[in-house]
Formats: C-alpha cells, sequence, structure tokens
C-alpha cells in the first residue's frame, strides 16, 4: 500500500509498505479523508525524535476494510471516525482516568509516534470496538474528520479550563485547536470570550466561532488590553492554543487569583517553559496550571459526533486547502511552512 512518511528528520516522502497485520481485537481501516496537523510538523522537525520511515498523520475517517475475531460491534464497510488518541483501555492510566497517558508518559498517541499514522491506503487501529466510532449518515466525512483532532482537543482546552457559567476565558491563538477552544468556552457558558490573534482570516474564523473580543498582539499590549477588558481582574480561565514559552507565561499574566490556565499547545521547542513569578503571586495565588493530551476513546468520538450532527459547531469552515492523496508532498508543504493563509489542510484519498 501507499504511505506517505518521515524518512528521517526534515525528510518526508512517498514509500510502499505492506498492510498491516491484525489482532483478534484490531481493525483495518480504508482511509477517506484526513487532515494535516502541526503536530505532524513538530515531528518531522524532530519534536519526538529521530523516526525512520515511519507514516504521518494522526487525524482521519474512513470505512472498516477488516476486523479481528473478537471485535463485535464493528464490520467491514462500516463508516468510522478513529479519534488521533488510540489509548490501551486495559491499561492501568486508563483506569485510573487518564486513558491518553496509558503505556506511559503520551502513550495513547500512537499514530505516528509509536506506530505507523493514518496517512496511507489503508491503517491499523488497535483495541477498535473502544477506539472506534460509527459516524452517523447524516454527517459527512468532511466534517467528521475533525472530530478526531481538533475538536476533542480544543473542547478539552474549555473542559480543563473549569470556566463558570458567565465567566470570562481568554483564548491565546487561534489557529485551528484554538478555534476550537473559542468554540467550546462558548458551548461551556462563558460569558465573554477573547481571542488573541493577529492573523486577519482568523480573527473573523475567531468571531464565527464565539470570539466576543479580539486582541491582535501586533498592535496592542496582550496583558494590558485583556485586564483592561476584565475591569483590571483578569480572566477565569486562559487556553494556551499555541505551544510557546512566551504564550504560556502571557496566559498565566492574565488569569485572575483562583483562576486556570488550561494549555493545548505542542511544546516542540525549548528545553523549558517559564512561569512569570510575580503573576503567579511568588507561587501562592491559587492559579491552576492544567494540562492534557487530546482525549480518545469511542465514547468521547460519539458525543463530538453528537454536537456535529446537531448544529452546536460547524468545524468545516477551518477548511482553507484541499489536496487529493496523491499531491501529498505539496499539501505537506503548504501546511507546514504556513503558506496561503493556511488553517487546516483537508486530503481525500
Amino acid at each position: 500500500m501507499k504511505a506517505f512518511v518521515m524518512h528521517e528528520i526534515g525528510r518526508v516522502g512517498f514509500m510502499e509498505k505492506p498492510v498491516p497485520d491484525l489482532g483478534p481485537g484490531d481493525a483495518l481501516i480504508r482511509t477517506t479523508r484526513a487532515l494535516i496537523c502541526t503536530s505532524d510538523s513538530h515531528t518531522v522537525h524532530g519534536g519526538i525524535g529521530p523516526r525512520e520511515n515511519l507514516t504521518l498523520g494522526h487525524e482521519a475517517v474512513g470505512v472498516v476494510d477488516s476486523v479481528g475475531s473478537e471485535v463485535k460491534d464493528f464490520r467491514p464497510g462500516d463508516r468510522v471516525l478513529v479519534g488521533a488518541i488510540t489509548p490501551d483501555w486495559g491499561d492501568p492510566a486508563s483506569q485510573n482516568g487518564h486513558p491518553s497517558q496509558s503505556g506511559g508518559p503520551l502513550g495513547g498517541f500512537k499514530f505516528a509516534n509509536s506506530k505507523d499514522g493514518v496517512f496511507a491506503e489503508l491503517f491499523h487501529v488497535n483495541d477498535a470496538d473502544a477506539n472506534l466510532a460509527k459516524i452517523p449518515d447524516g454527517i459527512s466525512d468532511e466534517a467528521a474528520v475533525y472530530c478526531a483532532d481538533m475538536l476533542s482537543t480544543g473542547f478539552m482546552g474549555a473542559e480543563h479550563g473549569n470556566i463558570p457559567m458567565g465567566g470570562t476565558v481568554a483564548v491565546l491563538a487561534q489557529g485551528p485547536v484554538g478555534l476550537m477552544a473559542t468554540a467550546g468556552a462558548r458551548l461551556r457558558g462563558a460569558g465573554l470570550v477573547i481571542g488573541v490573534e493577529a492573523v486577519p482570516s482568523r480573527q473573523k474564523l475567531a468571531r464565527t466561532y464565539g470570539a466576543d473580543e479580539i486582541v491582535d498582539f501586533t498592535r496592542e499590549d496582550v496583558v494590558e488590553r485583556i485586564l483592561e477588558l476584565t475591569g483590571g481582574h483578569g480572566v477565569d480561565t486562559a487556553i494556551e492554543a499555541l505551544g510557546a514559552d512566551v504564550t504560556f507565561q502571557t496566559a498565566v499574566k492574565v488569569t485572575k487569583p483562583g483562576g486556570t490556565i488550561s494549555n493545548t499547545g505542542y511544546f516542540g521547542e525549548g528545553e523549558f517553559v517559564s512561569i512569570p513569578r510575580v503573576e503567579w503571586g511568588v507561587g501562592m495565588a491559587d492559579k491552576t496550571i492544567a494540562s492534557g493530551l487530546c482525549p480518545g476513546g469511542r465514547l468521547r468520538m460519539e458525543r463530538l459526533l453528537r454536537v456535529v450532527e446537531n448544529g452546536r459547531v460547524d468545524p468545516s469552515h477551518l477548511t482553507t486547502h484541499e489536496f487529493s492523496f496523491d499531491d501529498m508532498e505539496r499539501a505537506f508543504e503548504v501546511a507546514d511552512k504556513k503558506l496561503e493563509d493556511v488553517v487546516k489542510v483537508m486530503i481525500s484519498f
């Protein structure tokens, strides 16, 4: 089968690979749509260390090609969504309520990390009954695929943010995850959602998804403006959606005492992340720092599909570019180098 891989750090391309073997609880999915994530770029540039001929990608939907002998709920021909995170549900971390960490730190993050990813004609899913979800007839593949990661991660930022009904929220960066965090904050009942973003097209999308105010960091001081918008108090919740030290520090600075900094960003560079000492109350400001990895699993995917099916959020506005799988090298270049005002790249198989 044809696969798009990271040959080594900094080099990608196509290669032929054997069709994966199936265990008794596994499934093989024939890919129909996939999305390119900034995490794929982090991986290619060494974010998780060297990899050789690793198939990239972790956001996909498709049709069940075959299943193992012990799979009960899915059959060939089923149209399915697969979470970007595919935990081992019998692992102690899963049983302790942290399935994304099964098998060790970030252990649920298997695709394009510890196993081949989804940028291939066929891909393998472990623990199929727990990690697949059937896509309702009323939802297109183009919409459903966003539930794999963008909705799940962005909504997680709002969920972990402990947003009080009518509370104030700042979402730092309005990329795909930040935009879904903005939508999630609104769904969670925030009374004021502040989006921090400089790109005009992303500012427009932020307003579409629920931002009441936009702070452009190229034109004004972010901390000063957010404090002004909140009467000098700071926000109840700051969602870091970029993965940069400066953004994380800003999140701490704009959060009021007793508030929550919810981190969704992937910190792909640098050895340390800094916490501003004074704004942290020299360690005693009752500011909670919450972090998480995109939640996966069948129940999570079914809930997200319900949000889309009933019109709560339409993620399709995020798609700015579409390519066929045969044009994957150009598609990856556009996403990796942030060309052509890209937000999200859709791949059709």
